[in-house]
């Protein structure tokens, strides 16, 4: 049970990090300034919380495969729970929020909740993602080379989001 708690604990701590830096700091307001368009700063915003997202999940897996304490896997009635479920699970939030219009008006506590459902949309497609070989062979590949579909997955998509939020705006100078 320490891995989902894990897991839970560390998907509420980096959101809220993430969330702290880019509302209580000059960084969400130069963020703000650099990609002025809103579409592009969720994209943005979503694929920093795929990546971290990514790195906290191998890494705690790595953890949990060399038995380094507290961690291990989730397991009820004998059942192993992969961490895909809970992407899918983040996945149905974040659709039914974004299907309720949460995140899309103009004053302070709408661009709160669309950060937070980005945040959420990368991390959802992180854990589902990261699990991209169980689909594809309905069995346990993780460490294995069918496991690298897995890894392409995560790169293509990542690809995907970084282009759409970390491309040109971010990177030119703010015209005075």
């Amino acid at each position: 049970m320490a891995y989902t708690w894990f897991i839970l604990l560390l998907t509420i701590t980096g959101t809220a990090l993430i969330l702290l830096l880019l509302q209580g700091t000059s960084l969400g307001q130069a963020l703000h300034e650099r990609i002025p368009d809103r579409p592009r700063r969720r994209l943005f915003v979503a694929s920093v919380s795929f990546f971290l997202t990514f790195g906290g999940v191998r890494a705690v897996v790595y953890a949990i495969l060399h038995q380094i304490p507290p961690f291990h896997f989730i397991e009820a009635g004998g059942r192993h729970i992969h961490h895909l479920v809970f992407g899918i699970i983040i996945l149905l939030l974040v659709g039914y929020g974004w299907l309720c219009e949460i995140g899309i008006d103009s004053d302070h506590s709408s661009i709160f909740l669309s950060r937070l459902m980005s945040i959420l949309y990368g991390v959802r497609a992180a854990l589902t993602l990261d699990e991209f070989a169980l689909w594809l062979n309905l069995k346990d590949v993780y460490w294995s080379p069918e496991g690298r579909s897995s890894i392409d997955a995560i790169i293509l998509f990542g690809a995907l989001l970084a282009a759409g939020g970390w491309g040109v705006p971010l990177f030119q100078r703010k015209k005075k």
